[in-house]
């Protein structure tokens, strides 16, 4: 039957292959780390690792999304999120910070800016940021890798020109809640990674814009005799990599509390890259999703978590990731996805025969 979906063809998914690698991960902190699944509630709040994995990952998991339509449209990369993130969190920083003012009698901080305000301005640099790599790749014919490497380098240069070289600390605290504030037991945090994803998902899934962007990605010459805006298209991807990028600054900012130009956001976008890769996006372009690069983001997520509960020094721990992610890899080839097709095949076989006796 057309359409149906059978075991093989979830065998030869490349989420599967992550799927895999994340439950035995789990399942290894389920022998050898103490209290990984123990969940306990505290002044009606969830605390507990798997809580801090999805609270932590969740800039990770807005970036894999951003990173995803990129790859996907271009069959390139976007080096600059980090930059971006850096930049995005020295802008609301410098815009709230927040001064120490007498209010009917009580000694309370107030914002340099009205808090919507400072995040839409931020927000919008961030999407003007990624309008610029656009305007490169697509106008300049500059090669993505190439042209987000100009804001990676930049980009830190520019944010610490926003803090002048220092670290803003952010006082105000209605602005911790995005980054540290509780909604329904959970960090508020997860549901901005979810909302991002849901609005995404609605429009690459459901609108003919996913189509257009695998197009594009997938032969950028046919989607143009085809009548597709291929310039806006991938214009698009590095604006929504940009929001992606920036949403992710805000959350780090705000629960950091502070702006550092020159850590924030740092070496974000290799995980980014890694998250989407392992989710199922085609590195030259095309098929991508965003389900998958959810799936990528966690399973890196849970690694890093993992090593620092053994106390693996730093040096050793970016060994171990990249020792995973190349098994993540290896199980992602066309090798290993026939490999299990044949098995399950060989089992659906073997049933039928003795169903048949």
């Amino acid at each position: 039957m057309a359409g149906k979906i059978t075991f093989q063809t979830i065998a030869k998914s490349k989420v599967f292959s992550a799927l895999i690698v994340l439950a035995l991960l789990l399942l290894f902190n389920l022998f050898f780390t103490k209290n990984f699944f123990v969940i306990t509630i505290r002044e009606g709040h969830l605390f507990g690792t798997l809580i801090d994995i999805l609270n932590r990952g969740a800039p990770l998991m807005l970036l894999s999304m951003g990173m995803t339509l990129v790859i996907a449209a271009t069959g390139g990369t976007d080096l600059s999120v980090g930059a971006i993130i850096a930049i995005t969190a020295a802008m609301v920083s410098k815009l709230i910070g927040g001064n120490l003012v007498m209010v009917d009698g009580v000694q309370t901080y107030v914002t340099n800016t009205p808090m919507i305000l400072a995040i839409v301005i931020s927000l919008g640099l961030a999407m003007g940021l990624g309008l610029w790599n656009g305007i490169l790749v697509t106008y300049g014919k500059i090669q993505p890798i190439v042209a987000t490497l100009v804001l990676m380098v930049a980009g830190r240069g520019i944010a610490q020109l926003i803090t002048n070289g220092q670290i803003i600390t952010v006082y105000y605290k209605p602005f911790f809640y995005i980054g540290g504030g509780w909604f329904l037991g959970l960090p508020f945090a997860i549901f901005i990674a979810i909302f991002v994803f849901i609005l995404a998902q609605l429009f690459t899934r459901r609108t003919s814009l996913g189509l257009f962007i695998e197009s594009v990605g997938g032969n950028t010459q046919a989607s143009w005799y085809a009548g597709i805006n291929e310039k806006g298209v991938k214009l698009f991807s590095f604006i929504f990599c940009g929001f992606c990028a920036g949403v992710a600054g805000l959350i780090i900012c705000s629960n950091i509390k502070s702006a550092d130009a020159n850590n924030a956001g740092l070496n974000t976008e290799l995980d980014a890259i890694l998250a989407a890769v392992i989710g199922g996006t085609s590195m030259s372009g095309g098929k991508f999703s965003l389900a998958g690069s959810l799936v990528g983001a966690l399973l890196i997520q849970t690694l890093t978590t993992t090593i620092y509960a053994f106390g693996v020094p730093p040096e050793v721990s970016l060994v171990v990731k990249s020792l995973v992610v190349v098994l993540v890899c290896f199980l992602q080839s066309s090798v290993m996805g026939n490999l299990f097709a044949k098995l399950s095949g060989r089992t659906a076989a073997a049933k039928s025969r003795e169903a048949a006796v």
